[in-house]
């Protein structure tokens, strides 16, 4: 599993994706940061900041998971992969670590001006940043594992970017879609799967423990789904 996270970290950043990735996201968090030196006031930071990039980081996502099973399908590596000495479970959940690693990058540096601003304000709200930080964490996580699933099921990067998005966007709509469509079990199906309604207690400072399970339930579920995607064409 190690061989294959470095193998796959090594491989977003001998290629421009991962600069790019972690750049874009960056250069919004300073320009939201920015706004919050126009305000000269911290306690705008976890809506003005994570609250604002939280929908920009979900649809950078896919970027980052397209090519992490689609790549070596389209390339034919994935045979050298299936006839290696390592479980499909451990080839998955290395890429999916990789994956990972590039969107935690990006999440640690963000919280650098905290850090610059602090030492010149004289409160910050660290209760709110770490909390929101954290269920960006959460959040993150389960979308990757999605992502990396959707990219074990074709070779095309843009159809698995595509999907992923697809996917990003319905649930972040999810809650305005409970409150639109009628009928009392769709609203409870989609309150279920709704990741917002989990992911609001971390922004309000809450360390949420059936939040954080529930997300890593799905990474569980979709790094499971993947493996068994690439366990049945080593099988075939």
């Amino acid at each position: 599993m190690l061989a294959i996270y470095k193998r796959e970290l090594r491989s977003y950043f001998s290629s421009p994706i991962g600069y790019v990735v972690v750049g874009v996201l960056l250069a919004l968090y300073g320009y939201f940061y920015y706004g919050i030196l126009l305000y000269r006031s911290t306690s705008y930071i976890p809506t003005l900041v994570y609250s604002n990039m939280f929908t920009f980081s979900m649809m950078v996502l896919p970027i980052i998971t397209m090519k992490s099973m689609s790549d070596d399908k389209k390339n034919k590596t994935d045979q050298a992969l299936l006839t290696a000495p390592v479980g499909v479970t451990s080839i998955v959940v290395g890429k999916f670590l990789a994956s990972f690693s590039v969107y935690a990058i990006a999440l640690l540096l963000s919280l650098v001006p905290s850090v610059v601003i602090s030492a010149f304000a004289g409160s910050m709200p660290w209760g709110s940043i770490f909390g929101t930080f954290l269920g960006s964490v959460f959040y993150g996580s389960a979308m990757i594992a999605i992502g990396v699933f959707i990219s074990s099921l074709t070779e095309s990067q843009i159809i698995a970017a595509i999907g992923t998005f697809g996917i990003s966007l319905f649930l972040i709509l999810v809650d305005q879609l409970g409150s639109i469509v009628g009928g009392s079990v769709f609203q409870t199906i989609l309150g279920w799967i709704s990741f917002n309604s989990r992911y609001t207690p971390f922004t309000n400072g809450t360390f949420s423990i059936p939040s954080m399970v529930f997300f890593l339930s799905v990474v569980a579920v979709f790094i499971f789904l993947t493996a068994r995607k690439l366990e049945s064409k080593r099988w075939s």
